[in-house]
């Protein structure tokens, strides 16, 4: 057993709907949660300095004693989980696009993937989707701009309801029945996308395979808690963290949580 933290980062805020997912399978576990806001979206950043920052965020996780290191961003996913896996020795936990689930279960043949430029044009998503989606049609969208208005809490807007809007509608056009989300950020976007999207669409992330994946791997590797009480959860922000507060309460009020610069 291990009392030490899960530790968790991402290129800002979204990455909190991983947490949250984490949190309610694994209530127990303390967790640390890094919001590189200043630097987000990774999504539209070179390979290189993709890598960069996912070196630095996982080295000041690892200097607050983390057990393990969930990489909540499809983009870091992607571009650098490879190399934090063979350079460190705590376990990671990566993320990539629910592609294989939409696939199996679409009825039309055709899915939908809103995702940042990072994720899309990354050797693992596309082996992914030679993998799992053969004979599907794959409709790739770019959200670009999604993840800014996101970070700066702008929820509810009518420009980014237009936004998303813009990006639903060709796919909608095109049949799709399936919406994978491929962002971290995105599912901040469900209630919005529910408004514009025909019943007989299915919108799929993966917040709730990452968490069962994360009790996977400690479980595998004896690093659970013995802790019964509540897991304490610590937030680190180097952008507005009122912003943060305000997404933490959209996903779950109950929790005490900190917060704090790196």
């Amino acid at each position: 057993m291990d009392n030490r933290q899960i530790g968790i980062f991402d290129s800002g805020i979204g990455g909190t709907s991983i947490w949250g997912e984490i949190q309610e399978l694994l209530p127990n576990e303390d967790c640390i949660y890094l919001a590189d806001s200043k630097n987000a979206p990774y999504g539209e950043k070179s390979e290189e300095r993709i890598l960069e920052l996912s070196i630095k965020n996982t080295e000041y996780l690892l200097s607050q004693g983390c057990k393990i290191i969930v990489v909540a961003c499809n983009t870091a996913t992607t571009n650098a989980i490879d190399y934090l896996r063979a350079n460190y020795t705590v376990p990671f936990i990566g993320i990539e696009p629910a592609l294989k689930p939409a696939a199996i279960n679409t009825k039309s043949k055709i899915v939908g993937v809103l995702a940042t430029k990072g994720t899309l044009s990354s050797s693992l998503f596309h082996s992914t989707s030679k993998n799992h989606a053969a004979g599907i049609t794959v409709l790739e969208q770019r959200g670009t701009g999604l993840v800014e208005m996101i970070e700066n809490g702008n929820l509810q807007s009518d420009e980014l309801y237009q936004l998303l809007e813009g990006y639903i509608r060709p796919m909608l056009e095109k049949g799709m029945d399936y919406l994978v989300l491929g962002c971290t950020h995105y599912p901040y976007l469900i209630p919005l996308l529910k408004k514009m999207l025909p019943e007989n669409v299915t919108i799929i992330d993966s917040g709730q395979a990452v968490a069962r994946q994360t009790r996977t791997v400690l479980v595998k590797n004896e690093l659970l808690t013995n802790s019964t009480n509540v897991g304490i959860h610590q937030f680190y922000t180097n952008g507005d963290v009122k912003v943060l507060a305000s997404i933490l309460e959209l996903a779950k009020p109950k929790y005490t949580v900190s917060f704090k610069d790196f």
